[in-house]
């Protein structure tokens, strides 16, 4: 899980609940627990949605919302270690004996450029297949950011709707004076959910989502360097000191340099 997105919520919910609670206790809650507001808000942000995007991709909002709580991104050190291991292989006994290791392999995107090598591809036919892959997904993480992106902009917006809509009710009926607090409750809490769901949900999600799609493509891009490095038959230090480059400098003392070569010199 992705303890960032989460606690920044709670921590902001706490402040909230603790700036309510020691100004009014208790009673100073009543306001916020306004069904009417938050319906218009979020009620008008889902469907304003659905007018924006085929109702597919709405219903993908979950899958998304997966992604951006749980996925916590692969170790980059892990993939150079294991193209190091390949290289060292490949070196001795061939491609062909990469096959068992390739079947172990968890990322797909890994082991169908792997099979292309052992099955004898040339480099600029698996950089072509690779990078395409890689357009196809650029593309689809483009969707989900567009789409909360898009909910942080309608939410404030239909937070304001409420607002207008709680102000239009009290006015015509100004003369229940029981009734005005409650209305304009509504008509300030619509603002709230409004406000808070969009940048402190929707817009944050958007950006986190951004930020999910570039390690996750960056990742990609190691992948296919190494694959590359791979088919060229570059040896293990090559490949090793090729692939560090994408590292950050912490993460590059935990690969180890592979052993020198029978009969190289040791470096």
């Amino acid at each position: 899980m992705d303890i960032a997105t989460v606690m920044g919520i709670i921590l902001f919910m706490g402040m909230v609940v603790g700036t309510v609670y020691f100004s009014h206790g208790v009673a100073g809650f009543k306001p916020f627990i306004n069904p009417e507001a938050f319906f218009v808000v979020m009620g008008g942000t889902f469907c304003a949605t659905l007018v924006n995007y085929p109702l597919s991709q709405v219903v993908g909002l979950g899958r998304i919302l997966r992604k951006v709580l749980f996925s916590t991104g692969e170790d980059t050190s892990e993939i150079v270690v294991t193209f190091v291991t390949l290289s060292e292989k490949a070196k001795k006994e061939g491609f062909l004996a990469l096959q068992t290791d390739v079947d172990n392999i968890r990322d797909d995107f890994m082991r169908r450029g792997l099979l292309l090598v052992i099955d004898g591809a040339e480099a600029e036919f698996i950089r072509n297949m690779l990078e395409t892959e890689i357009g196809f997904i650029r593309e689809r993480h483009k969707v989900g950011q567009e789409i909360f992106n898009a909910m942080g902009t309608y939410a404030p917006a239909f937070g304001i709707i409420g607002t207008v809509l709680g102000m239009i009710l009290m006015l015509f009926s100004i003369e229940d004076v029981a009734n005005v607090p409650k209305l304009m409750a509504m008509a300030l809490a619509a603002a709230f959910f409004g406000l808070g769901s969009g940048y402190l949900i929707f817009l944050p999600m958007g950006g986190k989502l951004r930020r999910r799609s570039e390690e996750e493509l960056l990742i990609k891009e190691i992948v296919i360097r190494g694959v590359l490095l791979l088919q060229s038959g570059a040896t293990p230090r090559v490949v090793r000191d090729n692939l560090m480059a994408y590292l950050d400098p912490v993460k590059r003392e935990s690969v180890k340099a592979p052993a020198p070569s029978e009969g190289a010199p040791a470096a």
